[in-house]
């Protein structure tokens, strides 16, 4: 029955889901980014002391912290989802995200409030990474559930591409703050600009998804009273095999990225010795061709299939980790926007199968619940420990490619289980089957 995926045709209804998840997700990562992007202004804001690294380890642990909440989020807001409907969900998520983004941003710096602020500063990160778990797999699974049958790889990469966008905001955005002020303005209030920002992009994402419906795949179930009624524990009943490749598969997707976004321009800085704007200009560049190339990576996943773009994506970036690394480090501007742009591409290629694979694989009945417990399990363990944990190999090892030995260990692995995988692209399952399958 995928025409209740696909009603034939692309409609201005269809259309307006793709742009209403595109938009939070562009929100979700434009919060997330700033944090990454501001690492060094909040560090001496949130956290002062005489050893910077010991500073950047305490800001790229309270990035983390985001990252423990996703798996929780993701289970609430999946089990709300499978229950009440995608659409509402995703109100909520986008809502808490905005505000808890704009409240950092007036949050008081340590030299006022002591240690009250860098317990706050965590109070809102654990509300950022609450209801980033549930957007992160609620948005392409509402995609996917609107989509045309055969662009389903295309429409998910496009949604998903909305991050890289919203990162090169983030990073165009403090560009031009830092680069009018000075830098002791900016250290002391103008790092605040771009998280208050967060709130009005939030309240346009909520206007343009109040114009969308409900999913059709949800809307069947509900009609043949198929919804599950125990989301949790309908994931967890004989789907262990796919839960775990599905956390295989995208801790490769979030460690890649989020070493791209979250720990690339600091370690420029840091380990590469170029200046903050040199920094954001080679960052900006990469994440501006991650956002051009992600959407062929999916077009090619709806021609080949999503296997065949986890094998070679996987491959790509254990070939191209160590010569990532190496040039991003090397000290020079042209070095270090190529070396990230070989890891974005390479991320492009399996990100075209990954991002729907996930939200593929799973009983539509169950689906969201599913693919955000392993997911965000992935996202925790591997994306948000990402800036730390390469923060932490540098400063150890002496090494700075030793993250890119770390990325080539985690794409070797995503390799061989990305090998065992069934192909989805044919054999997602529609309501019509959802609804066989509960009754």
């Amino acid at each position: 029955m995928r025409d209740l995926i696909s009603p034939g045709g692309t409609t201005a209804a269809q259309r307006r889901v793709l742009l209403g998840a595109g938009t939070g997700q562009f929100v979700e990562f434009y919060d997330f980014a700033i944090y990454g992007f501001s690492a060094v202004a909040v560090a001496e804001a949130f956290f002062p002391g005489a050893n910077p690294v010991a500073s950047l380890l305490s800001v790229f642990a309270v990035y983390g912290v985001a990252f423990v909440a996703r798996p929780l989020g993701g289970v609430f807001f999946g089990a709300l989802a499978d229950r009440a409907g995608r659409r509402a969900v995703l109100y909520a998520t986008l809502m808490c995200m905005g505000v808890a983004t704009a409240l950092i941003g007036l949050l008081p710096a340590y030299a006022a409030a002591g240690t009250v602020a860098p317990v706050l500063l965590v109070v809102c990160r654990l509300v950022q990474g609450f209801s980033a778990g549930g957007e992160a797999v609620g948005a392409p699974s509402f995609v996917l559930e609107h989509a045309p049958f055969e662009r389903r790889g295309t429409w998910i990469a496009v949604s998903v591409a909305a991050t890289g966008a919203a990162s090169v905001l983030a990073l165009v955005f403090i560009m031009a703050v830092s680069g009018v002020l000075s830098d002791a303005a900016y250290a002391s209030w103008g790092w605040r600009v771009p998280f208050l920002v967060a709130l009005p992009l939030s309240l346009i994402g909520i206007y343009i998804r109040g114009r969308t419906e409900e999913s059709p795949v949800f809307q069947e179930l509900k009609r043949h009273n198929a919804i599950e009624r125990h989301p949790v524990r309908g994931s967890l009943r004989g789907n262990g095999t796919r839960l775990g490749q599905i956390f295989a598969v995208m801790a490769l997707s979030g460690l890649g990225f989020y070493v791209l976004v979250g720990y690339f321009v600091t370690s420029l800085q840091t380990v590469g010795g170029l200046s903050l704007l040199e920094s954001l200009v080679a960052n900006a560049v990469a994440l501006l061709s991650f956002t051009v190339l992600l959407p062929i990576g999916g077009r090619l996943s709806d021609a080949f299939g999503r296997k065949p773009m986890l094998v070679a994506g996987a491959a790509a970036v254990a070939m191209v980790s160590l010569p990532a690394f190496l040039l991003v480090t090397s000290g020079s501007l042209a070095s270090a926007v190529a070396g990230q742009l070989l890891l974005a591409a390479a991320l492009c290629a399996y990100g075209g199968g990954s991002y729907t694979f996930f939200v593929e694989l799973l009983p539509s009945a169950t689906r969201v619940t599913g693919a955000a417990i392993s997911y965000n399990a992935a996202l925790a363990l591997f994306g948000g420990t990402a800036p730390f944990v390469s923060t932490w190999l540098v400063d150890v090892t002496g090494t700075p490619v030793a993250p890119g030995c770390y990325l080539l260990v985690v794409a070797l692995v995503a390799l061989a289980v990305a090998l065992t995988t069934p192909e989805t692209r044919t054999g997602a399952e529609t309501a019509e089957e959802g609804v066989r399958s509960r009754v």
